[in-house]
């Protein structure tokens, strides 16, 4: 992947496209997040694609000023895995949404985390069918009334860092859509990991689930209902920066530093970079507070390495060397 020549600014990745989704959806603070993470990631714009799937998040290729397609519902994995192995050289993300990427594309989904193919995949969750007018989703709540639960959802929801982790995945962040500085950066982060990266960005719905989310983004609650996790660093949290995090047997705890003898010393330090993904289910699965940041990032092979030591390995114990040596090698050869 070749570094770019000139100094990119957030200008340089606006398209001339009329952005088109609803006034005060958390999508115009996702498309702006990337637009100003890209110059930092030192990647020309030539060897930058989005490939998005179906649905409101999916118009994005079309607001970047980079390569880009707007493909079939729920197969943006498979087509950027394409892409991807195609020309290892580009930097490939892909645009989902919580139906297109865990309903119609949730084998796609699976198999591309679990593959490890070096890409970046963005959920966009907003709990709802959004472009198709209020259907519930894969992630909308038990009890939620929509357009085609008029008396209450019945379906219990995915966890879409549950079922990343559960697919082994290597990367797992989740941001919420209010939070454009720390998208940013993840953003960046995401690109510099080498595998398969997932980021879900918590996104309001203004039409047809607002305020969803409310109760862990808006400003009066934030900081004591979201923790922002770092690697290496005490999992703290809190307006007063007050509250953590123990591990009390099997369970999570949230505990208050000066009380019953806690010490910030006792608060569980993040470590994203563990191979066994129990503690970070635990963290994905916690409601209060809701984890956000880099819950997970472990170094592992990706499908190309693996796909090119197999390779390897086959060409050194071939006796053919070229396609000639095999057309020559006598009257008959044998394909086995």
């Amino acid at each position: 992947m070749e570094t770019k020549t000139t100094n990119y600014t957030y200008k340089d990745f606006a398209s001339d496209q009329e952005v088109r989704w609803c006034p005060g959806c958390d999508d115009y603070v996702i498309l702006r997040s990337m637009q100003k993470a890209l110059p930092e990631i030192g990647v020309k714009k030539e060897d930058i694609v989005f490939i998005s799937g179906i649905g409101c998040s999916s118009r994005f290729p079309y607001y970047m000023n980079t390569y880009g397609m707007h493909s079939i519902h729920g197969r943006a994995p498979a087509i950027a895995s394409g892409v991807k192995l195609a020309n290892p050289d580009l930097s490939v993300w892909v645009i989902t949404g919580d139906g297109d990427s865990m309903a119609i594309g949730g084998n796609h989904f699976i198999h591309v985390l679990r593959r490890n193919i070096d890409l970046n995949v963005i959920l966009f969750n907003n709990e709802i069918y959004g472009l198709t007018k209020g259907q519930f989703s894969p992630t909308s709540l038990v009890g939620q009334k929509t357009k085609s639960s008029p008396y209450g959802n019945e379906q219990p929801p995915f966890l879409a860092g549950e079922l990343a982790i559960g697919a082994q995945a290597r990367f797992f962040a989740r941001i919420a859509g209010n939070s454009p500085k720390e998208m940013g950066q993840i953003f960046v982060q995401a690109q510099q990991f080498k595998g398969t990266s997932l980021i879900e960005v918590l996104q309001n719905c203004v039409i047809f689930n607002d305020g969803c989310f409310s109760g862990i983004t808006d400003k009066n609650v934030k900081e004591d209902k979201q923790l922002f996790v770092e690697h290496g660093k005490p999992m703290i949290f809190g307006k007063e920066r007050d509250k953590g995090l123990i591990l009390n047997g099997l369970q999570l705890e949230v505990v208050t530093i000066g009380e019953n003898g806690i010490t910030e010393s006792d608060i569980l330090v993040h470590d994203a970079k563990l191979k066994d993904p129990t503690l970070h289910q635990m963290l994905v699965r916690m409601s209060s507070p809701t984890v956000t940041g880099i819950i997970r990032a472990v170094e592992d092979a990706t499908l190309e390495e693996r796909i090119e030591e197999v390779t390897a390995q086959v060409k050194a114990n071939s006796k053919y060397k070229k396609v000639d040596d095999l057309f020559f090698s006598g009257e008959t050869y044998q394909v086995k």
